[in-house]
């Protein structure tokens, strides 16, 4: 094992406005994870193209781990924040989308995925999860899913995978 720092890799969609860019950037730095790059999404996509608003692309079993350490406690709470604020749709705007950007559906919302650097297996963060999901979070074992997406179901109080459910 390694003690290299963790690398986080940022992709953000074109509507993540700069204080919201620089909470994130910071709340992976808090984490151990500083981001090694921060990019936007091309503006030729269609609003419908990227159902997430940030996708973050890391090593995720070593950046799970360290969030459950108690030295980072305050550093994962702010995380939480920057999660619900970032996934939580805009305030809606009377001015028309400018040209070559759909109209984004109002209400509609929109999560933070972390993506594992190797796997390509994605966690879904919805802005309300409940404090048991982040909780169950840092104690998951990538190991046990093959596919993905994770996402948190809350009548069964644990992350799953519908689709490794379905192939196995």
């Amino acid at each position: 094992m390694t003690d290299a720092p963790l690398r986080a890799e940022l992709l953000l969609d074109r509507e993540v406005p700069d204080e919201l860019r620089r909470e994130l950037v910071a709340a992976f730095a808090g984490l151990g994870a500083p981001p090694a790059r921060v990019r936007h999404t091309v503006d030729h996509r269609g609003a419908a193209d990227v159902p997430w608003i940030v996708l973050a692309s890391l090593p995720l079993q070593a950046f799970l781990t360290g969030l459950g350490a108690e030295a980072v406690k305050d550093a994962y709470d702010a995380f939480k924040g920057v999660v619900r604020r970032t996934a939580r749709p805009a305030a809606s705007d009377p001015a028309t989308p400018s040209e070559g950007h759909e109209a984004r559906a109002e209400g509609a919302v929109r999560p933070i995925v972390l993506q594992d650097a190797s796997t390509g297996l994605d966690i879904v963060l919805e802005p309300d999860l409940p404090a048991e999901a982040y909780e169950r979070l840092t104690a998951l074992d990538l190991t046990e899913f093959a596919v993905g997406p994770l996402h948190y179901d809350r009548d069964r109080g644990r992350w799953r995978s519908l689709l490794d459910e379905a192939t196995g």
